[in-house]
């Protein structure tokens, strides 16, 4: 393959703008704030689950409660109605006596049901604990989450402005490469991590970064000055330099 001296030369530098893109590609994916943001948006999400979780325990428990309210009032109220029946003195003896019984047992009956409603209200209490100690977590988690949702989007859009000031001198190196150098170098580059043309300084590959054997370098020596070079080592396309060093 021919290919103008000069064009070999703007080679390079499409490569080196393509090195950097490259790396900006890279540095894309390891933004720290898109690990941190993860992990910022797991706890709000481990936070707003323990809120739902509390909320639901609250709403069981209050229904427990309210049953247990009732209960507990039912038995009042019939202990009333018996003890008022009782105090009107209304009724045979039997009746009487058998409203005495029955207060005596609603009695037993009120006090079994109150250490209930109290076992209910001490767990109610807990489970309001618990949810209100979530909703106080969850401003914290939520501004967290904000924070390094802004941090990664400035960091992104730092990068993207990096990228588009490469992309125009990009296109401009694009329009002076023959299609067919173009072809050949974005094969090696696809091949070989990202880097298809090297220079060649100080006798060394700029792509493998070995020196090359005295016979190579006379075999460059006298290459036409149009002739496209591979690396024998690592195939990238070498592009001569003032500074090869090459045999006179």
């Amino acid at each position: 393959m021919k290919a103008d001296p000069s064009v070999q030369l703007r080679l390079l530098d499409l490569q080196q703008l393509d090195t950097r893109l490259q790396q900006l590609a890279h540095a894309r994916t390891r933004i720290p704030q898109q690990a941190e943001l993860e992990q910022a948006q797991a706890r709000l999400r481990s936070v707003q689950d323990a809120i739902v979780m509390a909320q639901t325990q609250v709403a069981d428990v209050e229904r427990d409660l309210a049953r247990a309210e009732a209960d507990v009032q039912q038995v009042r109220d019939r202990a009333a109605r018996d003890q008022s029946r009782l105090d009107s003195g209304q009724g045979s003896a039997k009746d009487m006596q058998a409203f005495q019984h029955e207060i005596e047992t609603l009695a037993r009956r009120q006090a079994t049901l109150e250490d209930v409603e109290l076992e209910i209200m001490e767990r109610a209490e807990e489970v309001r604990a618990r949810r209100d100690a979530a909703t106080a977590d969850e401003p914290a988690a939520v501004a967290e989450v904000e924070r390094l949702t802004a941090e990664l989007a400035a960091a992104t859009a730092e990068i993207d402005a990096q990228e588009r000031e490469i992309a125009t001198p990009r296109e401009a190196l694009l329009a002076e490469i023959d299609d067919a150098l173009l072809a050949l170098y974005d094969r090696l580059r696809a091949q070989s991590g990202g880097l298809g043309a090297a220079a060649l300084r100080a006798r060394r590959c700029g792509g493998c970064q070995l020196e090359l054997n005295p016979v190579e370098l006379n075999r460059i020596a006298g290459a036409p000055e149009d002739e496209v070079l591979r690396c024998e080592e690592c195939s990238r396309i070498l592009v001569r330099t003032p500074e090869s060093g090459l045999p006179a």
